[in-house]
């Protein structure tokens, strides 16, 4: 029998207007409390965000995505937050905020690959 483990995980959105409301995924954060892995995948749909605001600062929402990548992938890179352990990471993440990157609500699963899933979660929610 296979062995699977309890993982947490989050959308990430982007909010291009924040006084519309309007949103599209554009990755996923896992975390996996048992293998202490967290990580995220993210994917920048411009043509969505361009069609949501023509004035978008692509560029910006780009480096937000990459810095979530950052913060999962820990070390000096990730500033601050990388030095703290996968869960702290993972909770700084999905901590509400009022910016064009935002985390969804947390989602729960098991899983015996947690590198799989954020595959899966991204083709399945993202792409």
């Amino acid at each position: 029998m296979i062995k699977r483990d309890v993982f947490e995980y989050a959308l990430v959105r982007v909010v291009p207007r924040m006084e519309r409301g309007e949103c599209f995924n554009a990755g996923v954060i896992v975390y996996c409390r048992a293998h202490s892995y967290v990580a995220a995948r993210t994917h920048l749909d411009e043509a969505k965000l361009l069609a949501l605001d023509p004035k978008a600062d692509v560029a910006g929402v780009r480096a937000a995505l990459r810095g979530v990548e950052g913060v999962c992938a820990g070390g000096e890179s990730a500033g601050q937050a990388g030095g703290d352990d996968a869960g702290r990471r993972f909770r700084w993440l999905i901590a509400p905020r009022s910016t064009v990157v935002q985390p969804g609500p947390v989602h729960t699963g098991l899983t015996a690959d947690p590198a799989a899933e954020v595959e899966r979660l991204l083709a399945l929610l993202v792409l």
